[in-house]
């Protein structure tokens, strides 16, 4: 299955998506009709809700604001943006929030790009490296059950940095949850209490979205089933497993 708009469908109905799917791509060349994202924003992170509903392109001047996830995805560093990453460990240090053996861990991407494309998925330009979904604990238990059944291991949760989850996700071929972080929930709009972002390998998208598909369906199936056992067993029932089962046909 290479069309993504098939597979953006399969993604945001089996998963009840509130925001669209963004496909990241890396690429040494811009693709004939996509232009350069328009505007400044504080931080790499703004371009996954940009891309939620145009796309655009990407050079290391346009993530410049954010020292951070320059470092992440290895784009080069001007020396204002070096001293602005030494700042900001610095002060991190001081908080305790990042604290020197921490830097080590924190993922960058293997290879350096000359321009990272952002899209909706159903419009993607190129193959997507990483596909970004928006997500709820929900949508989160089916995404983690994907994963175990596609990589036999559940996703890793990770926190700060956000944009930590694409060099992740770039240089295990694997998938994984990001809890966000505090610049992040300050600089997406979408990225409320309630949202955490889920990051698929591009390359098994398509093994993702027929499992997605599958476990939905069965979610759903065995919710409708452990309603009737609860409301029936409320009720002073002592219904049996077949019982229930009985009960979920129309």
């Amino acid at each position: 299955m290479s069309n993504y708009a098939a597979i953006t469908k399969i993604l945001t109905g089996a998963l009840d998506l509130r925001q669209s799917p963004v496909a990241i791509c890396f690429t040494e060349s811009i693709p004939a009709g996509v232009a350069a994202h328009e505007g400044r924003v504080a931080a790499g992170c703004r371009f996954w809700q940009d891309a939620a509903s145009t796309s655009f392109a990407t050079s290391a001047t346009d993530h410049s604001m954010c020292a951070i996830g320059l470092h992440t995805h290895n784009l080069p560093l001007s020396p204002a943006g070096t001293a602005d990453l030494q700042d900001a460990l610095r002060v991190f240090a001081d908080l305790s929030y990042v604290r020197e053996e921490d830097v080590a861990a924190i993922p960058v991407l293997e290879t350096r790009p000359a321009y990272v494309v952002y899209a909706p998925l159903d419009r993607t330009p190129l193959p997507p490296d990483v596909v970004i979904l928006f997500v709820d604990a929900r949508q989160t238990l089916i995404l983690s059950e994907a994963t175990q059944q596609l990589e036999n291991q559940n996703p890793p949760a990770m926190g700060r940095p956000a944009c930590a989850v694409v060099p992740q996700v770039m240089n295990t071929g694997r998938a994984a949850l990001s809890l966000g972080c505090c610049g992040a929930r300050a600089y997406l709009d979408m990225l409320t209490d309630d949202v955490a972002v889920f990051a698929i390998p591009g390359a098994r998208l398509e093994a993702y979205a027929r499992r997605i598909e599958a476990l939905a369906n069965a979610n759903r199936v065995l919710s409708k089933f452990h309603q009737i056992r609860q409301h029936d067993i409320a009720s002073g029932g002592t219904p049996s497993i077949k019982d229930s089962l009985a009960a979920l046909a129309p």
